[in-house]
């Protein structure tokens, strides 16, 4: 009976994760961290990537993978388990959101590729005074974003406070430097919008 009253997984994708999606090459490989249901899995899709989707819920992973490749795995309790030899597997994008476990965040960096995109959205300290997540462990300091992807190039970056629903976050549009052997490649579409960094205030 309980079944019958489950409500389908809301699939509605971020609206940071939408405006910056541009930034993503045609045809990427993209990882979604901490995918859930696979709401960016699936709109990543429908713009032509191929999307690999990481989760420790086995009923999650059932509607994310109608959109991608998707691996069920404790990320936060046993080893990384995207590698390729002994390096974790790269990705030409990246995206997380709603999700922070700081001892990953090194190896978030690490599997982007050359010139990849990472974007990265999720709460804030301040958060605990408007609802949950609540614990200092799940919630940014202020600019930790920037300072534990200082080896990447800042397109755009957030922080402040959101409405409906109510809400402190930081994000962060950033593309990795492309290896200086690597064939030359146009900037024009990883900058296009970096004048936006120091733009409005947050909109949902």
């Amino acid at each position: 009976m309980g079944l019958l009253l489950n409500s389908p997984p809301d699939l509605t994708s971020s609206p940071w994760v939408q405006r910056w999606t541009h930034l993503i090459e045609p045809q990427a490989t993209v990882l979604d961290l901490a995918c859930g249901a696979g709401r960016h899995m699936q709109w990543l899709s429908t713009q032509g990537c191929r999307v690999t989707g990481i989760d420790c819920s086995a009923q999650a992973l059932i509607s994310a993978s109608r959109f991608g490749d998707t691996v069920l795995a404790d990320i936060e309790n046993q080893p990384w388990p995207l590698m390729d030899g002994t390096q974790p597997r790269q990705f030409q994008a990246v995206v997380v959101c709603n999700y922070l476990w700081r001892a990953l965040l090194p190896v978030i960096s690490a599997s982007l590729a050359p010139g990849g995109v990472l974007l990265y959205e999720t709460f804030a300290q301040g958060n605990e005074t408007v609802g949950k997540p609540s614990r200092p462990d799940f919630l940014l300091r202020p600019g930790e974003l920037l300072e534990a992807f200082a080896n990447l190039r800042i397109v755009a970056y957030e922080d402040g406070f959101l409405e409906q629903p109510a809400r402190f976050v930081q994000r962060l549009a950033a593309v990795k430097p492309p290896d200086p052997h690597a064939a030359p490649r146009s900037p024009a579409r990883f900058f296009l919008a970096g004048a936006e960094k120091l733009g409005p205030p947050l909109t949902p």
